[in-house]
């Protein structure tokens, strides 16, 4: 990674600018309180493991995580009921399909990855505790910690989700015919439906990026959000499945962990060095923002971002070498 942040911040001012009026892609309408959102709305923030936060549009805009949460319910599944159980239980493969795709992986007869709405059901069933405000807020207190703030869940979202989620009712009972659910499939679901439900902004994402950069730290903070031991199992999950059916356009093109969310969000980890989050609410191909797409592209290559070519040790915080 090549420049400084001032350098950085510089490069994220013109691109806000250049992609302010991009218009394509389409906010996501088959959950309708989501398809209330502004296509205008447009932020961009970075947040670096120093703490340092740079942010430009709308980022104190509110929307939902959706599937964005993924790698912090796998980190948290981990920490419930460790890696084994989690790997036994769910792939480890690229899908190749669809988020919503109702299938198996042919070897291990589970969900192909946690990143997929079946791998992330899965995920949910695996959160621990005595009854379902207990698990809820097991995940909240998670998404805090990552986050640096109190959340909360966006309850129109969540009972539209709930109203409208037949198919991933469908993918629940599928895992419950293969004996992958423990749990009732409408508990399970109604907190997948919540998590997925839960409000924040986009700076407040970008620190969740920061966080996994800085090995579980979050570094405004100051709190463990993640044990480290578990950032090599969530960050190249992200990396090889994060971004659904365009992840291997995503690995080629941009070479950082990231991950999705149909509310609009975006986020991409640079280990050891920054989180960077986009938010706007249309969608393109694979489910994810066309203009964080194209944003976090440019970003990639024009500060030399991709894991495949970056050098470690280029990134510094000021202009001038330390003595």
């Amino acid at each position: 990674m090549t420049g400084s942040f001032e350098d950085i911040k510089e490069l994220v001012r013109e691109l806000h600018q250049k992609y302010a009026s991009f218009t394509e892609g389409t906010v996501a309408s088959y959950i309708p309180e989501l398809a209330k959102a502004n296509p205008n709305h447009f932020g961009i923030s970075v947040v670096d493991i120093d703490g340092e936060v740079f942010e430009i549009g709308d980022c104190s805009q509110k929307f939902t995580i959706q599937s964005a949460i993924n790698p912090i319910i796998h980190g948290l599944a981990l920490e419930h009921v460790g890696p084994d159980t989690v790997e036994h239980r769910i792939g480890l493969e690229p899908s190749g399909n669809p988020f919503n795709s109702i299938s198996l992986a042919e070897r291990t007869r589970g969900p192909e990855n946690p990143m997929i709405n079946a791998g992330a059901i899965c995920l949910t069933d695996m959160i621990r505790g005595e009854n379902p405000t207990q698990r809820l807020s097991e995940v909240l207190s998670a998404v805090e910690r990552y986050a640096g703030e109190e959340l909360g869940v966006d309850m129109l979202v969540y009972s539209s989700e709930k109203l409208t989620g037949h198919r991933n009712r469908a993918i629940a009972e599928f895992l419950v015919n293969f004996g992958l659910l423990h749990n009732p499939p409408e508990q399970v679901l109604d907190l997948y439906f919540q998590q997925c439900s839960i409000s924040l902004n986009c700076t407040q994402l970008a620190t969740v990026a920061a966080t996994l950069a800085n090995r579980g730290l979050n570094p405004r903070t100051g709190i463990l959000a993640v044990a480290p031991d578990y950032l090599r199992h969530i960050l190249s999950v992200m990396f090889s499945c994060g971004m659904y059916e365009i992840t291997g356009q995503w690995a080629y093109d941009v070479g950082l962990p990231a991950k999705s969310g149909i509310g609009g969000g975006l986020f991409a980890v640079v280990p050891g060095c920054m989180g960077v989050a986009v938010y706007s609410p249309p969608l393109g191909r694979g489910g994810a923002t066309a203009r964080g797409v194209k944003v976090l592209r440019e970003l990639s290559d024009r500060l030399n971002l991709h894991l495949m070519s970056a050098r470690h040790g280029d990134f510094h915080r000021n202009s001038d070498p330390e003595p």
